[in-house]
């Protein structure tokens, strides 16, 4: 198989991800953060925020919470990425909240992912997979 360059392989997240509707974005961005979330809770195991904002959204494509609560969640995990030290921490926080956020406004998708990739850049081509992935359920 031919090496896909980041750029490339980027831009078709991009593609794609403009073509899918809010619910579905919320369920990638959830599963973007929550594929690095196990960064921040090694180093914080009793900070449960980030946790908390996926879950927000993962209630919300549910119809278990609404826009607002989702809201709240993605503030939350923005608070805790401002009060932890290191960069890895900080950068898992922010895609969590994003995840959340992704409720209220679809472009938080896409801010999700990109801090996810920050963590490993490995990370965007398990992404692009998951979205293709979601996009052939919808189609089915």
């Amino acid at each position: 198989m031919k090496k896909i360059r980041d750029d490339d392989l980027r831009k078709k997240i991009a593609e794609i991800v403009i073509t899918m509707d809010k619910k579905t974005l919320v369920i990638w961005a959830s599963d973007c953060a929550e594929h690095v979330l196990s960064y921040f809770e090694e180093k914080y195991p009793n900070d449960n925020r980030p946790r908390k904002a996926i879950e927000a959204a993962r209630a919300w494509v549910d119809g278990e919470l609404s826009v607002s609560d989702a809201r709240s969640a993605a503030f939350a995990a923005h608070a805790a990425a401002r009060e932890v030290e290191e960069d890895v921490t900080c950068t898992v926080a922010r895609a969590a909240g994003h995840a959340a956020a992704t409720a209220h406004v679809a472009g938080h998708a896409i801010h999700a992912a990109n801090y996810a990739v920050k963590i490993d850049s490995k990370e965007l081509i398990w992404q692009y997979e998951r979205l293709l992935e979601l996009r052939d359920n919808i189609a089915e």
